[in-house]
C-alpha cells in the first residue's frame, strides 16, 4: 500500500458514487481512460480486484469496501486539516511558545488569561527564566516570543515597545527614610544594597545609575538570585532593593514594602516583546504581538503607592 495516492482514492470514491468510468471522469475532469488506469494501478498495487464489472454499473468487492472506507477516512481527515490550515492562516488557531523574564512573571498571567479570553483556540506555552536563560531560549528557537526589558544586542530580533516598565528602590515600611522625600543620590548610596546578579537588567540599570558615586561599584551589595529573595531580605531588614515596581504590587498593598523618593528615581525602562528577526512570523505570533501593543498595558501591575510627583504604572 505504500504507493497509493490520494488521486488514486479519490477516483475510487467517484467511481462509487457514479457507479460509472465515465461519470466519474467527468466528475474529477479526467479522461474515461486516466481513471480506468488509476483504477488499474490501485488493484495491482493491493493484488485483488476492487469493482465488479456488472450490467447495472460498478459495484465494489469486499476488498474494495474495505478500501473504500479507509479512502473515505483519508478524503474526510483531509477535508478536516483543510479547515485547520486554514484556521491557521487567519490566526484563530496555532501554538505560542511565549518566554518571559522572571520579573514579568508578576504580570505574564493576567496578560495570557486576557489573551485566551478573546483567542480560546490558541495555545500558549509559558517558558520563565532569567534574562540569560531567555535570551538563550530566543537562540536556541525554542520559544517565538519573549517578554523582557533591554532586547538582546547580540541576536537580530524584532523588539516592540508594548509598555513602561519603572525600577525602584525599596525598603520596610517602618525604614527611617519611607517618609523622606528627593533623597540624594550620595545618601542613598549609603545604604546596604540587595542586588541581582551580574547581568540582569536591573542589576545592570543600576550600575549606570551609580556609575558617578565613588567607589560604589565596587561594593554594589549583596547578590540574590530573584526577585522574591530580595522583597524577602528587604522586609526582614537586611537592607534595600532595586527592584521593578511591577514585581512588588500586593507587598505595598499590604503595607509591607515601601518606595524610597530618591532622586533619579524611578528609573524608567520599558518592556519589549522580541521575536527573531531571521524567523518568519506565525499567525499566532501576529495575533498576540498585536493584542500586546493594543491591550497589553492595561494587565501590567498597578502601584498604589508612588511618588508625589509621578505615576509608576500605565492607567488600566
Amino acid at each position: 500500500m505504500k504507493n497509493v495516492s490520494i488521486r488514486q482514492l479519490r477516483s475510487l470514491i467517484a467511481i462509487e458514487k457514479h457507479q460509472k468510468i465515465s461519470s466519474a471522469a467527468s466528475e474529477l475532469g479526467l479522461t474515461g481512460p486516466a481513471i480506468t488506469l488509476q483504477l488499474k494501478q490501485l488493484e495491482d498495487e493491493i493484488g485483488l480486484s476492487l469493482f465488479d464489472r456488472t450490467p447495472e454499473g460498478m459495484r465494489p468487492t469486499a476488498a474494495g469496501r474495505r478500501v473504500l472506507d479507509a479512502a473515505h477516512s483519508v478524503q474526510e481527515r483531509l477535508r478536516t486539516l483543510d479547515e485547520e490550515l486554514t484556521a491557521f492562516k487567519g490566526g484563530k488557531r496555532g501554538t505560542l511558545r511565549l518566554g518571559a523574564v522572571s520579573t514579568a512573571k508578576y504580570f505574564a498571567p493576567r496578560l495570557i488569561a486576557a489573551f485566551k479570553d478573546s483567542h480560546p483556540a490558541i495555545k500558549i506555552d509559558l517558558f520563565v527564566g532569567n534574562r540569560a536563560d531567555t535570551i538563550g531560549a530566543l537562540r536556541e528557537q525554542s520559544i517565538d516570543i519573549a517578554l523582557m526589558g533591554r532586547p538582546p544586542a547580540d541576536i537580530k530580533v524584532n523588539a516592540s515597545v508594548f509598555g513602561d516598565h519603572p525600577l525602584v528602590i525599596i525598603a520596610p515600611s517602618d525604614h527611617p527614610l519611607a517618609e523622606r522625600r528627593e533623597i540624594s543620590k550620595a545618601e542613598i548610596a549609603q545604604e546596604e544594597f540587595l542586588v541581582r546578579e551580574p547581568g540582569s537588567g536591573t542589576r545592570i540599570s543600576l550600575e549606570i545609575f551609580f556609575a558617578d558615586v565613588p567607589k560604589k561599584l565596587e561594593s554594589l551589595g549583596t547578590e540574590m538570585g530573584s526577585n522574591e529573595t530580595i522583597k524577602q531580605a528587604v522586609m526582614a531588614g537586611l537592607g534595600v532593593g532595586f527592584i521593578s515596581a511591577h514585581t512588588i504590587e500586593q507587598e505595598l498593598q499590604l503595607g509591607r514594602l515601601a518606595i524610597l523618593d530618591v532622586v533619579g528615581m524611578p528609573i524608567r525602562r520599558q518592556w519589549f516583546s522580541v521575536s527573531r528577526a531571521d524567523r518568519a512570523q506565525s499567525p499566532a505570533m501576529g495575533i498576540f504581538q498585536r493584542f500586546l501593543t493594543r491591550r497589553g498595558p492595561r494587565y501590567l501591575p498597578v502601584i498604589p503607592k508612588t511618588y508625589p510627583h509621578e505615576t509608576l504604572s500605565t492607567s488600566r
